[in-house]
């Protein structure tokens, strides 16, 4: 194993996702694409994205960077072979990724949803049935 996909979010679970890869990308002398997918929020009037000249998207992007470098520099920088943010619906997204930049391996966070979201499919679920590649899924206590 060379490459692994972490894909992390903004939870309060993120790090135990990392922390479960690297302790794989560890044993497995592979190393680590911190992943983050954005999205525009739907609730944003029109006019909001034209009161600045900043865009809402480089915005968003700019703070996730950040928060992924954050991350990542809590973790041996050896292991660390790059930190990907992109505006993408996360599945789809994460699965993009882990083509682009040939994971061996993705790993995710559950959220452990429970009724309708589990019959909906949150995005482990979509990526666990649309990849093409292992994915671990890691559980984290609620």
């Amino acid at each position: 194993m060379k490459r692994i996909l972490v894909a992390l979010d903004a939870s309060e679970r993120a790090p135990a996702v990392l922390a479960a890869a690297v302790r794989l990308a560890e044993v497995m002398d592979a190393k680590l694409v911190l992943y983050r997918a954005i999205n525009l929020p739907t609730e944003v009037p029109a006019e909001a994205y034209l009161a600045t000249d900043v865009r809402l998207e480089d915005v968003l992007k700019r703070n996730a960077h950040e928060a992924l470098s954050r991350m990542a520099s809590t973790i041996p920088a050896a292991l660390v072979e790059a930190l990907a943010v992109e505006l993408a619906i996360p599945w789809d997204g994460i699965l993009r990724t882990s083509h682009q930049r040939d994971a061996d391996l993705i790993v995710i966070g559950s959220h452990g949803f429970r009724g309708l979201d589990r019959l909906l499919g949150t995005t482990a679920a979509k990526v666990v049935n649309r990849a093409d590649r292992n994915v671990l899924v890691v559980r984290t206590p609620l």
